[in-house]
């Protein structure tokens, strides 16, 4: 239980720095000594000490017999700052508490094997599932090279996202498009289609984050590919219904996050919000897992992750 105190303190410094980090994991760091905190951190962007160095310097001269708690498994390799290993080594820590191992192939493990054998005594998987889901964006790029995607879609009650005429303002209460705006600065970039990007064209040339575009009859796992080479790490898909169907048929997309307005518009025309060619059979259907559901002001929202397949690990970086 006291593992678990320690390390929830670590995963939220860790939160401190969301949207902030990328293509970095979000990490935080606590130093405990008999039983009182006496170092914090955490990283806070790409290129800056990481989460442990800033936790070791809060604790002074006074970290020899401490324990470390780290939300992620310390780095053992040089990228942009200097290895964690060695800093956690000199500091005289004598016990190291890790909530997830680095999936990064340049770690991965090698952190740990270098701190025991040091005489280091090491304790990992201490809240490890709230430590994958802080950093299931950083995870997937790393593993895969490729953006961590969220199909976001406002329908109503009866699965429509837009009116016989085009007319979708609004389909969602203004609750809900704040909570849409606060996640568009969350992410590296956000992805409609060519159609929606001409009926909201006046939004979209004032706004503040990063708009992609797949154009014509593009492949997208490979344009998902370029964007990951250039450092996109996470995307917010808004339709149309056309890209939305796209993406889930190719396999694309991991998160949806569906707002339900108590709303019926009708009508055969009116727009869905995944079209494309659709399913022969049931049990053809897109499995959700790790659902939850709740209430946005008038609207619900359900959040779920796709079922799919063990991926293949890509080295890029880690919390460089």
């Amino acid at each position: 239980m006291r593992d678990e105190k320690y390390m929830r303190l670590a995963l939220e410094l860790a939160k401190k720095a969301t949207s902030k980090t990328s293509p970095n994991p979000m990490v935080g760091a606590v130093v405990v000594k008999n039983g009182k905190i006496i170092g914090k951190g955490f990283h806070h962007k790409a290129g800056s000490p990481h989460a442990e160095i800033n936790a070791i310097k809060q604790a002074g001269k006074n970290t020899k017999g401490s324990t470390l708690y780290v939300s992620l498994e310390p780095c053992c390799f040089f990228g942009r700052t200097p290895p964690c290993t060695d800093a956690i080594i000199r500091a005289g820590i004598k016990k190291v508490v890790i909530a997830a191992i680095d999936p990064n192939l340049l770690n991965n493990g090698k952190g740990i094997k270098i701190l025991k054998s040091h005489g280091i005594i090491v304790k990992t998987r201490v809240l490890e599932s709230e430590a994958h889901r802080l950093n299931e964006v950083f995870e997937k790029y790393i593993t895969t090279g490729m953006p961590f995607v969220t199909l976001k879609m406002a329908m109503t009650l009866d699965g429509k996202i837009a009116t016989k005429t085009g007319d979708s303002k609004w389909v969602s209460c203004e609750k809900s498009r704040n909570l849409v705006h606060r996640l568009r600065r969350q992410v590296d970039a956000v992805m409609v289609g060519a159609n929606t990007a001409r009926i909201d064209k006046p939004r979209f040339k004032q706004a503040s984050f990063k708009v992609v575009i797949p154009s014509g009859r593009v492949n997208l796992r490979n344009f998902l590919k370029d964007l990951g080479k250039k450092h996109v790490t996470s995307i917010l898909c808004e339709g149309g219904g056309e890209l939305a169907g796209s993406l889930i048929k190719e396999g694309l997309v991991d998160k949806i996050m569906f707002f339900i307005a108590p709303k019926i518009i009708g009508g055969r025309i009116a727009k869905s919000p995944v079209e494309g060619g659709g399913i022969s059979k049931m049990s053809e259907a897109i499995n959700l897992e790790n659902m939850n559901v709740r209430k946005i002001g008038n609207d619900v929202l359900i959040e779920g992750y796709i079922k799919k397949p063990s991926m293949t690990r890509l080295t890029i970086c880690s919390q460089a």
